[in-house]
């Protein structure tokens, strides 16, 4: 980010150790140039602290989180020196910060790397806001955010977008330089956020350091990907929805188990506090997200009016280990073993009360793994991945049955992980093709993980192993959505080439499910 101090800068450009700022804390009225702001506080740096951007996220109808972090030095620690740093923030109707609403301060920590949660309340449901940081004799870029319509209004449209998987080394960001000029409501990110291995060469661009262990190791591989321009003007144009899958710690991951038997069960505990504390430190979480240890409460739910609930979800902090020693396989007996679980029981029993008193007329499970359990394999072997929820046939089946015994409004399942996209409807039965659709799913492909993908030919094989396979598309993008009462719209956005800057997008399909009637069909 180029060293900047002019407050109008445009988009594109343990434990409570940090201080909650809200409505009552500036209760006094505010006016000020933004000259005036742009105080030094406790240290100074001939680096430009702001080099990460700013983000917000988990709107409600009267608040918002806001977020940033201090680091000059960016893959060198932050930078930052070991004190305590105060930051000024201001959330203003104008993009100038000159028709400010509420201001405050609080304290950047080196406990915390010198990241900042402010949550606010009291605002006006429904409307956009402008933010910014002042610290060290600089100001932030300008972030945009909003808050959600009122829970008894029922909103016309909603415009949000979801993507997963963006590998800094095998691919560029050009998806995010898209999705910024979409205009949207928000952006639901569903894991992989970063890639833990060490960096390899002749990529396009390199991790800076080796296999993610310890804390420092992952702040400055989330503080690496935060460089990238695309990625920071997306965060400052929109409010976030955040949630995490494997590869933020350990890949394939299992709950406190490791994809590597030999590995200490102990030290993988505590690397993977490592690597949930560097998360929370980069992430626009709210305070019911301070880790605790190994442990970082994850899911919940955000809601746009009486339109969309999100119930976010967390598929790999409370799971059991994957069947059959993981990877695309025939299932064994443990795949249908009642006991096995993807969400964990108390997430499972928070969710079916979520949605049972959820008012929204779309509850959308936003999550990172697909839910139809796919037939990898040509012919009579049926075969699938151990990693998502085909290889839990039990959870599956008390998922799928919940939502349709207690007729749960306009279930819709998002999903990314496996680079590539896919439509299906979810079935009561999957064994049986006439057995009555009770959700639909969208996942949605890698932003760039795996370099430039493929298009997959319509009479594909897979498609007539799975009759509940409306979509597949192996290219690389997101999926923009629209909402509105009476229908949810899906549009399959590629980048063809992300070896290439500035590379066009394509809207390769759209599907549409119509309210009431669960299953996707072609626009």
């Amino acid at each position: 980010m180029p060293h900047s101090s002019a407050v109008s800068r445009r988009l594109q450009v343990h434990r409570r150790a940090f201080l909650w700022s809200g409505l009552a804390a500036a209760a006094l009225p505010w006016r000020a140039t933004a000259a005036s702001l742009l105080v030094k506080r406790h240290a100074t740096s001939p680096d430009y602290p702001f080099s990460v951007g700013v983000a917000s996220g988990d709107p409600t109808a009267d608040g918002v989180v806001l977020w940033t972090r201090l680091a000059p030095k960016p893959l060198e620690g932050g930078g930052m020196p070991d004190q305590n740093v105060e930051v000024r923030w201001v959330l203003a109707k104008d993009e100038k910060l000159t028709d400010v609403v509420v201001q405050g301060t609080c304290v950047a920590t080196p406990a915390w790397a010198h990241a900042i949660h402010v949550e606010i309340h009291g605002l006006e449901p429904d409307r956009w806001y402008h933010y910014g940081f002042f610290a060290m004799g600089e100001a932030s870029p300008v972030g945009r955010t909003r808050t959600m319509p009122h829970a008894n209004v029922l909103p016309q449209k909603l415009r949000y977008a979801f993507a997963s998987c963006q590998h800094y080394e095998t691919g560029l960001f050009t998806a995010y330089q898209h999705m910024v000029r979409e205009d949207l409501d928000l952006v639901a990110h569903l894991g992989d956020y970063i890639y833990e291995g060490a960096g390899r060469e002749k990529q396009l661009r390199q991790h800076t350091a080796p296999l993610l262990m310890s804390l420092d190791d992952y702040r400055n591989r989330h503080a690496q990907y935060k460089t990238d321009e695309h990625l920071q003007a997306m965060h400052a144009a929109c409010p976030w929805l955040v949630t995490w899958d494997d590869h933020e710690f350990a890949n394939n991951c299992a709950g406190a188990i490791s994809e590597k038997p030999m590995f200490d069960p102990v030290e993988f505990l505590k690397q993977r506090a490592q690597a949930y504390r560097a998360y929370y430190e980069h992430m626009p979480l709210r305070a019911a997200s301070i880790p605790q240890g190994p442990d970082l409460k994850l899911y919940r739910n955000v809601t746009f009016g009486r339109l969309a609930q999100f119930a976010v979800l967390d598929t790999r902090q409370y799971r059991s280990d994957q069947a059959c020693g993981d990877g695309n396989k025939p299932a064994c007996d443990a795949v249908f073993d009642p006991q096995r679980t993807v969400l964990g029981s108390a997430q499972e029993a928070w969710l079916e009360a979520s949605l049972v008193q959820s008012p929204a007329r779309w509850n959308v499970l936003t999550q990172q793994i697909m839910v139809a359990p796919m037939d990898q394999k040509s012919g009579e072997e049926f075969t699938m991945s151990m990693d998502q929820w085909g290889g839990y046939a039990a959870a599956t089946k008390r998922l799928l049955t919940f939502l349709g015994d207690r007729r749960i409004s306009n279930p819709v399942t998002i999903a990314g992980d496996i680079h590539s996209n896919w439509v299906n409807d979810l079935k009561a039965d999957f064994r049986d093709a006439d057995s009555p659709t009770v959700a639909t799913e969208f996942v949605g492909t890698s932003s760039s993980s795996g370099g430039n993908g493929r298009q997959i030919p319509k009479d594909a094989a897979v498609y007539a192993e799975n009759p509940f396979l409306k979509f597949v598309n192996a290219e690389r993008g997101y999926v923009s959505c629209t909402v509105t009462p009476d229908d949810y719209r899906a549009d399959f956005q590629v980048v063809e080439d992300v070896t290439k800057p500035d590379a066009p997008l394509v809207t390769r399909a759209s599907f549409v499910v119509e309210n009431g009637k669960p299953g996707a069909q072609r626009a």
